[in-house]
């Protein structure tokens, strides 16, 4: 297969304070402090409330995938989202093995049919780029079936934004040490040990790979129509705030005026008898 995109150049990188990843050399400030992280996510979580509003108001299509790296963040931006938006208008989709049915089917059919509707922001945690991962990586699909998704995924992507969804993708970047670093985490810690696998373990031992499979994905999906945006996840709060800055960016709305509410006062019975208590079962005080 030709690849016949162009390289970008590189954009120069401040040399004050700074740390390898991998072979790109990222500057990182001193860490952020608690509340001033706070801080900034309560600004930013009101403006997802006003381009939920919005998204609302003008029937979009939203879909925003979330890619990277094992224990690279994906799913920390995603709840972080997700604690600001009504759940009937921002769903996540976090998609399973696909069943032996599934298997035989078009690969994009079971993710289509999880495309939003208008007024409908969705949040893919890992999509059909699985494909270009995982599955590439650890032969689970054919050298054949690898080689059509990169040729399919472009056109594939087009054809969404031609029908008017709003498509943005993120790359979550970690470096070798922090991941080793959360893996270890998620291993010591019996809270957070179900969030490591034989698979993760795995992809340290292929670290290289896996490495590769993601150059390659982007030479062929970094498109102009679709382009990849990568996020620096070695920090966790700043990855956060940067992800969610950088997406309100990439949705043109405007805030909506409030509806005023009036809480009215509370009607009385006389005639209403309240059965005893002690006719109910309660929770225990255990605290």
């Amino acid at each position: 297969m030709k690849n016949s995109k162009k390289k970008s150049k590189a954009k120069p990188v401040n040399a004050e304070n700074m740390t390898k990843q991998g072979d790109i050399k990222v500057s990182y400030k001193e860490k952020l402090s608690n509340s001033d992280y706070e801080k900034h996510l309560d600004k930013l979580g009101l403006e997802l409330v006003k381009l939920q509003e919005w998204v609302k108001l003008k029937k979009l299509r939203v879909v925003v995938i979330f890619e990277g790296r094992d224990a690279a963040g994906k799913g920390g931006v995603i709840k972080t989202i997700e604690q600001f938006m009504n759940p009937r208008v921002c769903k996540v989709v976090a998609l399973g093995v696909p069943t032996e049915k599934e298997k035989t089917q078009w690969y994009f059919q079971r993710y289509v049919s999880e495309l939003p509707s208008g007024g409908e922001m969705l949040l893919f945690d890992r999509s059909w780029y699985n494909r270009a991962g995982v599955e590439h990586v650890m032969g689970f699909c054919t050298k054949d079936e690898y080689e059509e998704f990169l040729r399919a995924c472009p056109e594939f992507e087009k054809m969404l934004i031609r029908s008017g969804i709003i498509v943005v993708k993120y790359w979550f970047s970690v470096s070798n040490e922090e991941q080793e670093k959360r893996f270890l985490g998620r291993i010591e810690n019996p809270i957070k040990r179900w969030k490591i696998s034989p698979m993760d373990l795995e992809s340290r031992n292929r670290w290289v790979e896996f490495s590769e499979a993601k150059d390659n994905m982007f030479a062929y999906t970094d498109t102009k129509q679709s382009p990849w945006f990568v996020v620096e996840a070695d920090d966790k709060r700043r990855a956060r705030l940067n992800c969610i800055s950088h997406l309100l960016s990439m949705i043109p709305y405007e805030e909506i005026p409030e509806k005023t509410f009036k809480l009215p006062p509370r009607k009385s019975d006389k005639n209403y008898v309240r059965p005893p208590k002690q006719e109910q079962t309660y929770v225990p005080h255990k605290y």
